[in-house]
């Protein structure tokens, strides 16, 4: 059978097949006993590139497992290394790793060289990779005369390493005499290369010890280059002596010290490239020269930068990504600028690849007469080339295995045999290196055995993984099943997770998880069990975490970690501080639960946590301890500078007792117009200790400082000594200065007066001024003192004047004040408005225009203009109640407005009035106008009276407001048969003087439902419903079933002579018994005032064609249902099919004072729309009408019902 590799884990849900683990058969040598025949594997090698330390003995590592233990060899660049004779070459017993002593004699150099091992047994050989031994090498610098470099500030500079080449190359570094590192910046930095690189140089640049450093880490030796010197001038020091024995070739660089755009330094040219190998490092750099120094900045053409894998280097200058793969080859461009210009390089990248693995052979282990293959999967850049070898000798050449076919990178094996066990090598190589491989086919006959264990214990946290092992091995491959108990079937469920190796997971355990579970291995050669335990444990947890704590100083402090565990599971709480054992100290007290700190200390702060452990789990909680405490009051405090406006106050800080001081405020008092209350000065950053303080005139001042920190704020300082400002005149006028009349011939002048600490000096007063504004007359003034108004009389009725309030102190006067302007007392309006005309708009609204009055004539500030109308009778003069006026307002020099809520065919009146501050002008004279007709609103009532078998009366009263000329009234009816479905619509004109109506050739025993409303010439109202049933013809219900209503046709039935029978007439008289009951209860709900309840009937069954407006308190008119009435008439069956879906709309016009404005002081618009008010007690009236004038059009309603 052949072996093949299995899937990393393997779920298998119920209803599946049984849970058995068909492994892969691909194993591994470490899978194999090691008491079974199995070819060499190679278990260590030195790596391929071995560069050894020449002061100390060289060994080469081999080791390799098999059985029989195998044998080793080595070759020694391509020949036999017969160790044996060369005395200063041993090999490990039982192993093949040499040591090489030349410590005592020889040198390093004689061993190098490539070196490889070969492992073998009876079974096959496995060999190593090529080995090569290089000695490390730290040559020293060669001797050099370097001459002192001279040059001029801001030119460019690069200092030349050059390092001896080492063997690996050494890391570079530059650093003075004093074995300190240079400084490295923008402007200087060091390159790939070890040069030192200046963008541009300055004085503080001169220095005589640039020393170039090689440091060698694999002999831990540094060497250092001769010293170089450097000395930056400017042209003006250069004195005449200087300059004649000076040329301009004697200068490091001809290069003008001005500024100048970016050049690069290094690399040269507009472009160049670059080759890295896969997985590798790419390194990019780009080092540019310039006045001032020039900025790097890098991009990808055509793409964009690896987000994770890029990172920049020495100032930006070096570009690297890591891991580099192919897909990271293109240009990459740097780009150098400065405010003079830029400049850009392009470095094209192509990455190459030495070989990687994409599947490298594994061992096979087969039986007998199975199949199988090898596969050597690898890739690189160029494609690798392939080759196979056989117990390390090429499988060209090798013995003829009639069971082996080689097809390019894989071995197909066929009905394989004892002596094709073997060890194969592959070989991927290319120009960047090679990988090697060793796998083995070992072919075995082993029945299955358990390698785990018997009867281990596992003990788990309920809801964490539980992880039973069942290490197994067998030839051919066993499958693997697991049982739990003693007589459990294979496991099915989805909880289990099995994995290549035999063990099955448990991914969340449980605590029905606990049992034994049996693992049984099974080939064709038998089969082997083996018994595991699982205990599932109660997680430990911390039920109360410590929590964060700020603490004063000599407070005591306590955190609290309470723990619950498992049963058998014992805890142990450990407490520590900053990750640390807490301090050895009396202060600390641990109990149970509790960590208590008695008199808390600075050094005390800091993070303490709780941690539970257990031989399963442990757990950890943490809380900081923050000592702190309110800083304490500054102190010394001084004035300096002492200025008639400004001084200067320092002042010394308190402790900050461990919570950084955020900020200073600094308070005044004055001691002359305010003694004992202290103001607020200003506040300063915490880091300030001095503070430059404006002051007033004429304040007597003392100063004190708190210092604030988080906790709050500290003590106040002592008060610092008084200084008292000299008096000047006041540096502002009185605010909020107004001129307003209370009487028709006055002019009230008001202003806030200025506070104490405003005055600046002593007597305070104020020079009131005023004067007409269109007017040529001079300002008049007056000097008042301690008041903050003043009456100026005898004005002209609502003049404007000029006004200003000037203070002054016995010092001089304040600047010019601000002239505001007022006006003097207003009067009530002289004339009405004319040429009042009204335009009906519809039923419900009116447009109002009107002539505004002369400005003069309102003697005021125009408020608006003001519309009092009302209802004087009706136009069917059916109804001459006088209703109480309304009023609009309309703001401003409005002249025309809308009357919204109008009453449809009714006679109103209305004026208009001028409004100003004081009141109403005159009313204009009265205007008249009539509203056309609206539609009615439903009728009063409906009833139904005097039921018969094939008729029904109705009886109505009409429109409590008919809102016009009633024309005549529509009846629509239906039946509704048992099923609550409708019948077809019949439609019926009633004349208007009409209010009983009776109705002919109905069914018997047969539910109607009735539609009616009232017509006026605008059109159809709100309509009122009602449902009511004709008389039962008794002597015609046994066994006649009623008239199909739907169809029109009689529906014949089979008729049973059953009226002689006995069970008959017992329930035809238990049936008259209880219809009795019922119109006995009916009758005396009704005669105690019980309505027909219909609501819930119209909302089942609403007309086909006008749905019924609710009134406002949400009920039809007078049809309010009550709850009994509900309990006693059942709703009709919802959903029922109706033939139009038509909404009727309510009666008001659309004009209401709700459109028009915000309640009863809504407003218009500049077009006209409403911005009045409006006043008056007028009763809601419910909303009822039809918007539209047609009368409703039945539809064909179903086409039968039962």
């Amino acid at each position: 059978m052949q072996l093949k590799k299995m899937p990393r884990r393997k779920r298998l849900s119920a209803g599946r097949a049984p849970l058995i683990l068909f492994l892969c058969q691909m194993i591994s040598a470490l899978d194999v006993p090691l008491d079974l025949v199995q070819p060499p594997t190679i278990t260590q090698q030195s790596p391929k590139d071995y560069i050894i330390d020449p002061r100390e003995n060289i060994v080469i590592q081999c080791e390799a497992k098999g059985k029989p233990p195998p044998s080793f060899s080595w070759t020694r660049n391509g020949t036999h290394f017969d160790i044996d004779k060369d005395p200063l070459v041993t090999m490990k017993p039982g192993s093949g790793t040499l040591t090489i002593n030349i410590m005592s004699e020889g040198k390093a150099e004689t061993y190098e060289g490539v070196y490889q091992c070969t492992a073998r047994n009876e079974r096959g050989a496995a060999i190593s990779n090529n080995i090569v031994v290089r000695p490390s090498r730290s040559p020293l610098w060669t001797k050099e005369k370097l001459e002192p470099i001279i040059l001029r500030n801001g030119q460019s500079l690069i200092l030349p390493c050059r390092p001896p080449l080492g063997l690996p190359p050494p890391i570079i570094f530059w650093m003075d005499n004093s074995f300190q590192r240079l400084p490295q910046s923008e402007r200087v930095s060091q390159g790939l290369n070890g040069d030192l690189y200046f963008s541009n140089v300055l004085p503080e640049d001169t220095r005589e010890d640039y020393i170039c450093y090689a440091r060698f880490n694999h002999t831990q030796t540094i060497q250092q280059k001769q010293p170089i010197s450097v000395k930056v001038i400017s042209v003006d020091e250069l004195n005449d002596t200087v300059a004649a024995n000076l040329n301009d070739t004697e200068f490091y660089s001809a290069k003008s010290n001005r500024e100048r755009p970016p050049t690069f330094l290094t690399p040269e040219g507009n472009a160049s490239h670059k080759e890295e190998l896969r997985g590798n490092v790419l390194s990019l750099e780009c080092i540019a020269e310039g006045l001032p120094t020039p900025i790097i900045y890098w991009i990808k053409e055509d793409g964009t930068l690896p987000i994770n894998r890029t990172f920049y280097r020495n100032f930006k200058k070096t570009l690297q990504i890591i891991q580099v793969s192919e897909a990271d080859s293109g240009n990459y461009q740097c780009i150098a600028k400065n405010p003079l210009g830029a400049i850009h390089h392009t470095i094209s990248v192509t990455v190459k690849a030495a070989p990687y693995w994409i599947m490298a052979p594994q061992n096979l282990v087969l039986s007998p007469g199975e199949d199988g293959r090898l596969t050597c999967g690898a890739n690189g850049s160029p494609k690798p080339r392939i080759s196979w070898l056989l117990n390390g000798v090429p499988v060209e050449i090798a013995p003829d295995d009639p069971s082996r076919k080689i097809d390019g990178d894989t071995i197909i094996f066929s009905n394989v045999q004892e002596r094709s066990s073997a060890v194969y090598q592959c070989n991927a190589s290319n120009e960047y290196g090679y990988l090697l491989a060793n796998a083995f086919v070992n072919v075995l006959a082993e029945p299955p055995r358990i390698l785990t264990s018997a009867n281990t214990l596992y003990q788990v946290i309920a809801d964490r993984p539980a992880l039973l092992d069942c290490a197994f091995f067998g030839s051919p491959l066993p499958t693997i099943e697991w049982f739990k108990g003693a007589k459990g079937s294979a496991l099915r469920e989805d909880i289990y997770v099995l994995h290549e190796n035999g063990t099955l997971e448990i991914p969340v355990a449980q605590k029905d998880s606990t049992g034994t579970y049996t693992c049984v291995a099974r080939n064709k050669l038998g089969m082997a069990k083996n018994e595991v335990h699982l205990e599932i444990k109660d997680a430990t947890r911390i039920i109360k975490q410590p929590e964060y704590a700020v603490m004063q100083r000599g407070g005591t402090v306590s955190f609290e970690c309470k723990v619950k565990h498992d049963h058998t599971l014992i805890p142990t709480i450990t407490w520590l501080k900053d990750n640390g054992e807490l301090p050895n100290d009396g202060r600390f007290t641990v109990d149970k639960d509790h960590l208590v700190v008695a008199d808390v200390r600075d050094d005390d702060g800091g993070t303490y946590t709780c941690v539970a452990n257990t031989t399963l789990d442990n757990v950890s909680a943490s809380a900081v301890l923050s000592v702190v405490d309110v800083p304490n009051p500054p102190f010394d405090l001084e004035l300096t500078d002492q200025l008639d406006k400004s001084v200067q106050l320092s002042w010394t800080p308190g402790s900050d007792n461990n919570s950084p001081i955020t900020k200073f405020i600094i308070e005044y008092e004055d001691a002359m117009h305010e003694a004992g209350l202290w103001h607020l000065q200003t506040e300063v950053s915490g880091m300030q200790t001095t503070a430059q303080l404006k002051l007033s005139p004429y304040v007597n001042y003392s100063f004190r400082v708190m210092a604030v920190n988080s906790l709050g704020r500290s003590l106040p300082s002592e008060a610092s000594e008084q200084y008292l400002t000299k008096a000047a005149e006041p540096d502002t006028n009185p605010t909020a200065v107004e001129g307003l009349g209370s009487e028709p011939d006055n002019l009230v002048i008001t202003w806030k007066p200025l506070n104490g600490f405003e005055s600046n000096g002593p007597g305070l007063q104020y020079k009131v001024s005023w004067r007409q504004k269109d007017g040529d007359d001079e300002w008049t003034s007056v000097v008042v003192a301690n008041v903050s108004k003043y009456i100026v009389s005898g004005t002209p009725t609502f003049v404007p004047y000029l006004i200003k309030v000037q203070a002054l102190n016995d010092v001089g006067f304040a600047p010019e004040p601000a002239v505001v302007m007022g006006h003097s007392g207003e009067d009530l309006p002289m004339v009405a408005p004319g040429n009042v005309h009204v335009n009906v708009v519809n039923s419900t609204l009116a447009e109002v225009h009107w002539d505004p009055v002369p400005l003069k004539s309102i003697r005021g500030h125009l408020q608006g203009y003001r519309i009092y109308y009302w209802k004087a009778q009706s136009s069917s003069k059916r109804n001459r109640r006088h209703l109480e006026k309304k009023i609009l307002t309309f703001q401003g020099s409005k002249t025309h407005g809308m009357l919204p809520g109008l009453e449809p065919f009714s006679h109103y009146t209305l004026n208009v009035r001028v409004v100003n501050g004081k009141g109403e002008g005159p009313a204009s004279p009265d205007r008249v106008f009539n509203t056309p007709e609206g539609v009615p609103s439903a009728p009063s009532s409906l009833k139904i009276v005097n039921p018969t078998l094939d008729s029904l009366t109705l009886e109505w009263d009409p429109p409590s407001r008919p809102n016009g000329i009633l024309t005549e009234y529509t009846l629509k009816y239906q039946p509704i048969n048992s099923t609550h479905e409708l019948g077809p619509l019949v439609d019926l004109k009633i004349p208007a003087n009409k209010t009983r109506w009776t109705l002919k050739n109905l069914n018997f025993s047969t539910r109607y439902k009735f539609y009616f409303y009232a017509q006026t010439a605008a059109g159809s109202g709100s309509q009122i419903t009602e449902e009511a049933v004709t008389a039962v013809d008794e002597g015609k219900t046994a066994g006649i079933p009623p008239p199909d209503v739907g169809a029109g046709k009689a529906m014949a039935s089979r008729q049973v002579d059953i009226a002689t029978q006995g069970w008959f007439i017992g329930l035809m008289c238990a049936v008259a018994l209880l219809i009795l009951i019922l119109l006995i209860v009916c009758f005396i709900r009704r005669n105690k005032g019980g309505k027909y309840p219909v609501k819930e009937k119209e909302d089942a069954h609403a007309d086909p064609e006008i749905q019924p407006m609710k009134e406002d308190d949400g009920t039809f008119g007078e049809y309010r249902s009550l709850e009994s009435d509900a309990e006693d008439h059942k709703p009709l069956k919802k959903g029922s099919r109706t033939p139009s879906d038509r909404t009727v709309k309510k009666e008001d016009s659309d004009d209401s004072l709700v459109d028009y404005g915000e309640g009863v002081n809504g407003q218009f618009n500049e077009d006209g729309s409403f911005i009045g008010q409006y006043s008056g007690k007028k009763e809601k009236e419910p909303a009822e009408g039809n918007e539209s004038s047609e009368a409703p059009s039945p539809v064909n309603a179903m086409n039968s019902f039962v």
